[in-house]
């Protein structure tokens, strides 16, 4: 049983952004990445309470401009021109789309556009995107795992070109490196990726590329909430102390949870909102409390559901 949801006095809300589109992607009937995670996100949150405390907005479609900021021009033409018909058509091993997959991915880059601009124009504090299909894998120029377009790339370079900011976080708690991200944003020392991920796994890059403004933490199959928790202190903190975001974006992926079978990190609902406590207070003390967070893994579905729960609580509350 779900205890109701007690908000505090408000001042900024939270927002909710989401759009139909984004549950009219598939990827076949046994896919992980289903329509379902949405559901199960919203199912929670209705649960609770907390949905009717949260600002909603559908997700607009991101511009060619907005994906070319972060996308090769060829790239981004060979998706459009790959929708099918009807039926899939396959990216990768694991990435496929229907007839619905390439307005979708548009949207779910275009939520975290919106948020930004929510963010940055003061109309709330921070934001929660629950989209699909998800981004922080897909490369500059190559579809992978699950991913099409970067949706927290777009939004970070959004930041970057039009709200004239210097300097943008982006905080990674999924459990496959971001490194579709890091693809993007490794030679670009405006943005910081602090990313955790178990390694030796998918797609088995980040345990030795970082540099200054690349802040990857693999950990071992195993790895519980303590361990996770020492790893963020003892490295993302200080390199965003240092960094001083003036906005922080989250690759929210809630697939190092036990429950998940797609991986073997053993993290817990407290873990992530301690995680997301942290991360607050850093983009408090710097950003002036704006964060977007969106999306990512996150498949064994109640526990995708409690782990978006737990973390949303603590972005909307004060």
């Amino acid at each position: 049983m779900i205890a109701p949801y007690q908000h505090p006095a408000l001042t900024m809300q939270t927002a909710y952004i989401s759009h139909p589109l984004c549950l009219k992607h598939d990827m076949g009937a046994h896919h992980p990445e289903s329509p379902a995670r949405i559901h199960a996100i919203e199912d929670m949150l209705i649960a609770s309470g907390l949905l009717s405390y949260l600002q909603h907005h559908d997700a607009p479609v991101a511009t060619r401009e907005q994906l070319m900021r972060v996308h090769d021009p060829d790239y981004i033409d060979t998706i459009e021109s790959s929708v099918p018909p009807q039926g899939f058509v396959q990216l990768d091993a694991d990435t496929a789309m229907n007839p619905f997959s390439y307005q979708a991915a548009l949207r779910a880059a275009g939520a975290v556009v919106l948020g930004v601009d929510l963010v940055m124009n003061k109309k709330v504090e921070n934001a929660f995107c629950n989209i699909r299909p998800p981004g922080h894998h897909a490369e500059r120029a190559r579809a992978m795992g699950f991913c099409i377009f970067n949706n927290v790339a777009v939004g970070a370079a959004h930041a970057l070109a039009k709200h004239g900011l210097q300097r943008v976080a982006i905080a990674d708690f999924d459990v496959h490196h971001g490194n579709g991200t890091e693809n993007i944003f490794h030679n670009d020392p405006r943005v910081m990726l602090c990313s955790t991920f178990q390694h030796p796994l998918y797609p088995y890059l980040g345990a030795d590329s970082g540099n200054d403004h690349i802040i990857n933490v693999p950990l071992s199959a195993g790895t519980g909430g303590e361990e996770f928790r020492a790893a963020v202190t003892q490295h993302w903190l200080p390199a965003l102390e240092r960094f001083k975001p003036e906005l922080l974006l989250i690759s929210a992926g809630f697939d190092a949870h036990r429950d998940d079978d797609m991986a073997m990190l053993n993290l817990t609902e407290p873990d992530y909102a301690w995680v997301t406590g942290a991360l607050k207070s850093i983009a408090e003390k710097y950003a002036h409390g704006r964060i977007v967070s969106a999306l990512e893994g996150g498949y064994e579905l109640h526990a995708l559901g409690r782990s978006a729960l737990a973390h949303i609580k603590v972005l909307s509350s004060l």
